[in-house]
């Protein structure tokens, strides 16, 4: 039985130009000790897919329209806010992709990082003092002990992101949520936290998501990789096969824009057009205005996400149907 197994989440944002339909339809699951990773430019739905499972939209404008987040028997998305209370923080830890919004700004650094071993385990402030130092060191923050009693606007925004990352890791919890988690790191530093993630994940059986732009992470952190579009997944597969196999001209063209696969001399790769607006209804594939290889039946087939080979699906209907051929 899959950790957390999520089943046609929809959520739309309620504004004043029109309703924003930023998931819909998203069905997907994550196995103990694996590592899903989310790719697709912004405002694909990707943090909000994250943020509605733990109830962190806002509500109004937010709304979960429907579908179902099952995690150890509980579903999140119906889940009371005492229940939540409980499992965030313990049993579900996010690092979210602003370290400077996230943290408080009138709190210590180490008051902020001991606070879900307070919560949550109740251990004495000593002890959760103790593990505070070494969460700050795995995570390679210098002098740990001067650090704790810096505030968050004496720490540089990689810094700060660090901080995050220990926040989220002291708990050892079931499963981590990362948005972005290494965006303002530098090459070096972003692979010790990837390391240090991929060690608690073998030690403790930790189930990541992985929310990135960062393709390259992803080949090589990543056990299975799911594309999203317009609020939609439109591929899903194991790492190998989507960047080996791409079964979407979506993925293809995103690999196509990954600037090391460039040939020398010429102009960059750039996906034409802009993402649909979602306040507006979509007919056939929400792709098609950019896509290269679209045709009429594109605009007008209901688009479902469908196995093309074994642990690889799709929703471009010219590769279900056998007419596309993306290698």
């Amino acid at each position: 039985m899959p950790l957390l197994e999520v089943e046609d989440l929809r959520v739309s944002f309620h504004t004043r130009n029109g309703i924003v339909r930023a998931v819909n339809g998203v069905s997907f699951s994550v196995e103990k000790g694996e590592t899903l990773g989310v790719v697709g430019e912004s405002g694909s739905g990707k943090s909000v897919t994250a943020y509605s499972m733990l109830g962190l939209i806002p509500q109004p404008p937010g709304r979960i329209e429907g579908g179902r987040a099952m995690f150890g028997g509980i579903d999140l998305l119906k889940a009371s806010r005492k229940q939540l209370a409980g499992l965030r923080g313990k049993r579900v830890a996010m690092i979210f992709q602003d370290p400077m919004t996230s943290l408080n700004p009138y709190l210590r650094v180490g008051d902020q990082i001991i606070e879900p071993l307070m919560i949550h385990d109740r251990i004495s402030k000593e002890d959760a003092m103790k593990r505070a130092l070494a969460a700050l060191r795995e995570v390679g923050v210098q002098d740990p002990e001067s650090r704790l009693g810096a505030y968050p606007h004496q720490f540089s925004g990689g810094m700060r992101q660090r901080v995050m990352i220990a926040m989220a890791l002291i708990t050892k919890p079931e499963l981590l949520i990362a948005d972005e988690p290494t965006t303002a790191l530098d090459v070096t530093v972003q692979a010790q936290i990837l390391e240090l993630i991929k060690r608690m994940q073998e030690n403790t059986g930790t189930a990541v998501i992985f929310i990135t732009h960062d393709l390259g992470v992803v080949s090589g952190f990543c056990d299975h990789v799911q594309v999203m579009y317009a609020g939609q997944i439109v591929e899903t597969a194991s790492v190998g096969d989507i960047f080996k196999r791409p079964l979407h001209p979506y993925n293809r063209a995103l690999q196509k824009s990954i600037p090391a696969f460039q040939p020398k001399g010429k102009e960059l790769y750039t996906i034409p057009g802009l993402p649909p607006d979602l306040s507006k209804p979509i007919t056939g594939c929400a792709f098609a205005p950019r896509c290269e290889f679209v045709q009429d039946i594109c605009r007008k087939d209901v688009i479902r996400l469908d196995t093309i080979v074994a642990d690889h699906e799709s929703s471009c209907v010219r590769v279900q149907r056998g007419e596309l051929s993306l290698d």
